[in-house]
């Protein structure tokens, strides 16, 4: 069987989070629905802590990180292989979601958390763990990208980064 190098599982989650992205912006209060926010308790809106990696806050907000994840999704399945890439993605994704939540429901409730970048700094922070090299470059990329947008006053959920960092990195220990 010949093998397609298009035909990879982080080829196909992208595809996947730019329908969701289309649905989303299309439903009535789609982001409100599919973000995690308040209603993932108050409502029952449990697939939130999935949903919430799929749906994002702007085309540049999907565009941006569906290029990072191009990029590093699919360096790891390809070096690693699909399972090592669905572990890090969906259940660091899922973990940054519902640590991220009790952020939410301690400090902020107010938030609406949309976006792949908490399963996407998982992928990095397995990445930091098994190349040494590169740690101290992503480490300091993933701080710029989680601080900047502060200073400017851009909304950022900066704790999904570094909550996703230090989880791809602990996969990567347990991995070892």
């Amino acid at each position: 069987m010949l093998k397609n190098k298009n035909f990879t599982l982080t080829n196909i989650t992208i595809i996947l989070t730019i329908i969701i992205y289309l649905i989303q912006t299309n439903i009535a209060y789609g982001s409100l629905k599919l973000g995690l926010n308040m209603y993932f308790i108050e409502y029952g809106f449990y697939w939130q802590v999935i949903s919430t990696m799929f749906s994002h806050g702007s085309f540049g907000h999907l565009a941006m990180n569906m290029f990072v994840l191009f990029q590093f999704g699919n360096l790891i399945e390809n070096t690693k292989g699909r399972i090592v890439f669905i572990l890090i993605y969906f259940l660091g994704g899922i973990l940054t979601s519902s640590l991220s939540f009790l952020y939410i429901y301690f400090l902020d409730n107010q938030v609406n958390l949309v976006g792949a970048s908490g399963a996407i700094c998982a992928l990095l922070g397995y990445i930091a763990f098994i190349d040494k090299q590169q740690r101290s470059g992503i480490i300091t990329w993933i701080l710029i990208m989680s601080v900047a947008p502060i200073l400017i006053g851009l909304p950022i959920a900066w704790y999904s980064h570094f909550i996703g960092l230090a989880l791809g990195f602990l996969i990567g220990i347990i991995k070892k």
